[in-house]
């Protein structure tokens, strides 16, 4: 079955973050992921990885103010530098933590800009991130998110991942594959899954609809899970969910799936 790992951004909040890293490994997960390192340490962060026995996962690019509603800033033109500055502290905090892959989060589309500059911007600012990432072993990924939950997000959909991908060139980039954001933009996930498998290299889950945990929408979780094995996924799977009432109180999806 999938490795799982659990995302400290949306589960065990009823904890202080690094105490968040406890939880999870007594919850039975082996991996971690969340939005960001960087209010704390690395070496904060090393240590609770350590003293718990998780894998670093993944967490994302620098992505603009995020307590003011950015959700990235790849897409704008005027932030070139500060998306710059960006990828050379994720590299830092990712030789520290050792996860092998970064998220870029391409963000809300400007209010200025045409969609051939916008589009440009973003085609460079991956293509430099890409390849820096590559010169110290590490990998791009990049998520396509529903434009319910965040309005006027840029990157919507696998197909115009896929053409933004073929644009860039590199291939040090690929996709993350977040099954309720595309369950919402575009349905059709096994076969997405199963067409794209070379290029997904990191996968998400929650239900739909209420982004809570397998088990309380419309989502077949039983066939997917089986499926990712059928096709050959050798990645993580991160749950990034929207607990229905506390994060321990919801886990009893693991052993319903058997996937921990």
């Amino acid at each position: 079955m999938p490795r799982l790992c659990a995302n400290l951004s949306m589960l065990f909040t009823e904890y202080d973050f690094l105490q968040r890293f406890d939880a999870a490994a007594k919850a039975g997960f082996t991996g971690v992921e969340y939005l960001f390192p960087y209010e704390f340490s690395s070496a904060q962060i090393k240590d609770r990885l350590e003293a718990n026995g998780l894998t670093q996962v993944l967490f994302n690019l620098p992505a603009g103010d995020w307590a003011k509603g950015e959700r990235g800033i790849a897409c704008h033109p005027d932030r070139v530098e500060e998306f710059r500055a960006g990828v050379d502290l994720a590299i830092a905090y990712a030789h520290v933590l050792g996860n092998t892959q970064v998220n870029c989060l391409a963000g809300i589309r400007p209010a200025e800009g045409s969609d051939e500059l916008i589009e440009n911007t973003f085609i460079a600012n991956l293509k430099y991130a890409a390849d820096k990432l590559e010169a110290v072993g590490l990998r791009l990924i990049m998520e396509m998110i529903n434009t319910l939950d965040i309005p006027g997000f840029y990157l919507n959909t696998t197909r115009q991942a896929l053409a933004i991908r073929d644009k860039v060139g590199s291939k040090n980039l690929a996709l993350q594959y977040d099954i309720y954001h595309m369950q919402i933009m575009e349905g059709d996930l096994a076969r997405t899954l199963q067409t794209h498998l070379p290029v997904i290299q990191h996968v998400q889950l929650a239900d739909n609809p209420g982004r809570h945990e397998p088990g309380t929408g419309e989502i077949n979780y039983h066939f997917l899970f089986e499926h990712l094995d059928r096709i050959g996924y050798q990645g993580w799977v991160g749950c990034e969910y929207k607990p229905l009432t506390t994060t321990e109180a919801g886990l009893g999806w693991l052993k319903t799936y058997n996937v921990i």
